[in-house]
C-alpha cells in the first residue's frame, strides 16, 4: 500500500526538488522512492513511470514560471515588459536549474496544449504587441526571444561566460537593449 500522503502532485514537487539538486535528465521513479523512504512499486499507484514523472515536474515548472511572469508583466510594457520576462527566465533558472531544464521537455502535442506552455506564448505575444509585430513576424520574434533567453541562460549556468570580461550581467543588458532595438526596428517580411 501507498505511504499516506502520497500524491502526484506531491511527487511532482518531490521530483522537481530532486532536480534542481541532481539534474532534471537523472531524476526517476526509484530516486524520489529513495526520497520519500518507500519501496518504488508505492509509487506506480500515483504515477506511471519515471517519464510519467519528468511530464508533472515540467508542467509545474512551466506554470510557476508563468505565474512569475505574469506576476512580473503586470503593468509593463515595451521594454521594461521585455527586460522583465527575459529577467524571470534567467531568474528561474538561477534559482531551479533542474526545473528550467524541465520547462523546455518535448511534450506531447496535448499535454502541450492544456500545459502552462501557452500562458508563456501569450505573454510573450502581448510583449510584442508593442512592438507592432504582425504574423508571421510576431512567431519568429517569439522564437527569437525564446532562443535567447534560453540558450544565453544555458551558456551562463554552463560556465561559459566566466572567463572573460565584461561581467555576464553587463552582456545580459546589453543583448536585451539590442533586442530592444531590433524589435522596435524589425525588419519587413521579404516578398516570396
Amino acid at each position: 500500500m501507498a505511504r499516506v500522503g502520497l500524491t502526484p502532485e506531491r511527487l511532482a514537487q518531490a521530483g522537481a526538488e530532486l532536480a534542481d539538486e541532481i539534474g532534471f535528465d537523472a531524476v526517476t521513479v526509484s530516486e524520489v522512492a529513495r526520497r520519500f523512504d518507500v519501496k518504488v512499486a508505492s509509487l506506480y499507484s500515483h504515477v506511471r513511470n519515471s517519464q510519467d514523472l519528468k511530464t508533472r515536474i515540467a508542467l509545474l515548472a512551466l506554470e510557476e514560471l508563468a505565474d512569475r511572469g505574469a506576476t512580473a508583466l503586470a503593468g509593463r510594457a515595451g521594454k521594461d515588459a521585455l527586460t522583465a520576462l527575459a529577467n524571470v527566465h534567467r531568474d528561474y533558472a538561477r534559482e531551479h536549474p533542474g526545473r528550467a531544464v524541465a520547462a523546455r521537455m518535448r511534450l506531447d502535442p496535448r499535454t502541450a496544449a492544456a500545459s502552462a506552455g501557452v500562458r508563456h506564448a501569450r505573454m510573450t505575444r502581448a510583449i510584442l504587441r508593442g512592438y507592432d509585430l504582425t504574423e508571421p513576424d510576431q512567431t519568429h520574434a517569439v522564437r527569437l526571444l525564446g532562443s535567447v533567453f534560453h540558450g544565453y541562460v544555458d551558456l551562463e549556468s554552463a560556465g561559459g561566460f566566466s572567463h572573460s570580461a565584461p561581467d555576464s550581467q553587463e552582456s545580459w543588458e546589453r543583448i536585451l537593449d539590442a533586442l530592444d532595438a531590433l524589435l522596435r526596428n524589425w525588419p519587413t517580411t521579404p516578398p516570396r
